[in-house]
C-alpha cells in the first residue's frame, strides 16, 4: 500500500471514532449484530443520518454489514478490530531506535 493511501485509510479509522453518535453505535454493537431498525429506535435519529454514520463506520473497516430483506444488519468486524488495535499500538509505541540527528538543534546553540 502506498504511503499516502496508508495514511488515508488510517485517518478513516479516526474519523469513525471522532463522533459521539458513532461511538454510541459502536457501544450498541458490542453486544452483537443489530438491525438498522434497532439502531434507529435507540438513537432517535433519521434513517439518512444513520446511513451516513454507518457508511463512515463501514468504510473504516470497523463495522461490517449484511442485507436481509429491506434492512441492513451491522456488527463489529473482528478483522477491523484487530487492525485498529495494531494501528493504535503502532502509533503510540515509542521506537527504541534513536535517530542520528535527533539533537539537531543542540549543536547550533550559541
Amino acid at each position: 500500500m502506498a504511503e499516502a493511501a496508508k495514511y488515508e485509510k488510517n485517518a478513516m479509522v479516526f474519523k469513525a471514532f471522532c463522533d459521539a453518535t458513532r461511538l454510541r453505535i459502536l457501544e450498541m454493537l458490542q453486544s452483537g449484530e443489530k438491525c438498522a431498525c434497532k439502531l434507529l429506535e435507540n438513537l432517535e435519529i433519521s434513517q439518512p443520518t444513520l446511513s451516513h454514520h454507518m457508511k463512515i463506520l463501514c468504510d473504516s473497516g470497523i463495522v461490517a454489514s449484511r442485507k436481509e430483506g429491506k434492512w441492513t444488519h451491522y456488527r463489529i468486524s473482528e478483522e477491523g478490530s484487530r487492525q485498529v488495535e495494531r494501528l493504535l499500538h503502532n502509533l503510540v509505541t515509542v521506537s527504541s531506535q534513536v535517530e542520528e540527528d535527533s539533537c539537531c538543534c543542540s549543536e547550533n546553540v550559541s
